[in-house]
């Protein structure tokens, strides 16, 4: 093995969602970042760039971390979580510990250990203040565990550390809809369109701000937008909500069916689907869906509720 060899440690970085999401505020809602608007899954990001540190590769410190990022490739969370907490106790001053417990709080989180994530991210933000991927992390975990408050606390200062980041602000501007302030909300998407013009992020955000306030005519236009140049299970489906609305049943149909083969075991795109049963009068396929949906993870009383919005 070289000294000092340069190795990646996989970030895992899950925003979900600028849009909506419970766990990537941030990505276009996802169970994973925002609340979810009327029940469609937010979509996950995509993981950022990973992190990249020089590494002393005959230390006990590294064969602790190069054992993390094997499991990390394989998905093995709680093989990996363990082995980033030997290199942290093996060496707690390292200088890449930082980005060790980021690393060590996104696998908490999806073993869905929320508290023990928020307390590793928090201490990594101690030692590094100013990384904008940490504050976006920790921002979209608060949104997960309904700290909404603090969640917005963390966004407005990557906002202030960056201020071209478009991401903080497309999820800013989801959290002010879930509150009520679509004038915020649009404020919001503006500045992401000043920064970028030609941004996704822009016309996903007013598509979602369309179809809050019931024009879902435009709200599809700009969904159609996206989808055209990055298409994702969620915004077919935020698109075939729309459709259902204008009670354009074959478009809905065609997108409910690309999003299913994108994402078959997403449960919000069975409740879309019984929808477009029910309006087609097929009480077998909708109830059909209802159970997948059920089975999916989703409360019979909350798939009865969007049936009957």
């Amino acid at each position: 093995m070289l000294k000092n060899r340069r190795i990646v440690l996989v970030a895992l970085f899950v925003l979900a969602v600028v849009g909506q999401a419970r766990a990537q505020v941030v990505n276009s809602i996802g169970e994973e970042n925002m609340k979810v608007e009327r029940g469609l899954k937010p979509q996950e990001k995509k993981a950022e760039s990973p992190f990249i540190a020089d590494l002393d590769t005959e230390t006990p410190y590294f064969q602790c971390v190069d054992s993390a990022q094997t499991y990390i490739y394989s998905h093995d969370w709680p093989a990996a979580e363990q082995w980033l907490l030997k290199a942290f106790r093996a060496d707690p001053d390292n200088p890449s510990n930082s980005m060790v417990l980021s690393n060590i709080a996104t696998l908490q989180r999806y073993q869905g250990k929320l508290s023990e994530a928020v307390k590793n991210y928090s201490l990594a933000l101690d030692m590094t203040p100013h990384a904008v991927t940490l504050l976006l992390n920790r921002a979209a975990l608060y949104v997960e565990m309904d700290s909404i408050v603090r969640a917005i606390d963390d966004y407005e200062r990557v906002c202030e550390l960056d201020m071209y980041n478009t991401e903080a602000r497309y999820s800013l501007g989801v959290l002010a809809m879930e509150q009520g302030d679509s004038k915020r909300a649009e404020d919001l998407f503006n500045e992401i369109k000043r920064i970028n013009p030609n941004s996704g992020l822009y016309h996903e955000g007013m598509g979602l701000l369309h179809k809050r306030n019931g024009n879902h005519a435009r709200a599809a236009e700009l969904f159609t937008q996206v989808i055209k140049v990055q298409p994702s299970s969620q915004l077919l489906a935020h698109r075939a909500d729309c459709y259902l609305a204008m009670k354009k049943l074959n478009d809905a149909e065609a997108d409910i069916r690309t999003a299913l083969e994108m994402t078959p075991d997403d449960p919000f795109l069975y409740v879309l689907r019984a929808k477009l049963n029910k309006l087609r009068f097929q009480r077998d396929d909708m109830n059909r869906d209802i159970d997948t949906a059920v089975s999916l993870g989703l409360s019979r009383d909350y798939i009865t509720k969007s049936l009957n919005e």
